[in-house]
């Protein structure tokens, strides 16, 4: 009887462990602190990834065309569009909340950064950029779009 009812209650903490976790998935729309732009995280495979789905300014005031990735290291993608641009990649699950490993690409500067996602309530998450250790680096929060 003591076993089972152990038993039970081991399983029902269990459910609610990942009830929560699921809660707190950065799956979804965000946007970052000076609303630039906003952006979808989502699934690719067993990772996470990100890609840039609205803009602030779509186009560049120069030409009145869409803007595009023109500081990309590599000269054949710098006239891609920064509409759908795919900027976050191989995020995995670490642990509290927290994707790791994964890798972030700042279209501003043309360069691609160590990063992590930490997700901090149901609508704010910490992203943090680094090269070599976290400690090190810089944060943002972002925040969910409804």
């Amino acid at each position: 009887m003591i076993k089972t009812l152990f038993l039970w209650l081991a399983l029902l903490l269990g459910f609610t462990g990942m009830a929560t976790a699921q809660k707190l998935s950065p799956v979804g729309t965000w946007t970052n602190a000076d609303k630039k732009a906003t952006f979808e995280i989502y699934k690719c495979g067993d990772k996470l990834c990100g890609k840039i789905t609205t803009v602030a300014v779509p186009n560049d005031p120069a030409t009145g065309k869409p803007k595009v990735d023109k500081n990309n290291p590599e000269p054949k993608l710098r006239s891609q569009p920064l509409l759908g641009l795919v900027f976050m990649r191989d995020f995995a699950y670490d642990s509290e909340n927290k994707w790791d490993d994964g890798k972030i690409y700042d279209p501003e500067n043309g360069k691609t950064y160590s990063c992590y996602m930490k997700v901090l309530d149901a609508n704010r998450m910490e992203v943090k950029g680094y090269i070599g250790f976290s400690m090190i680096g810089r944060s943002q929060t972002w925040t969910r779009v409804k």
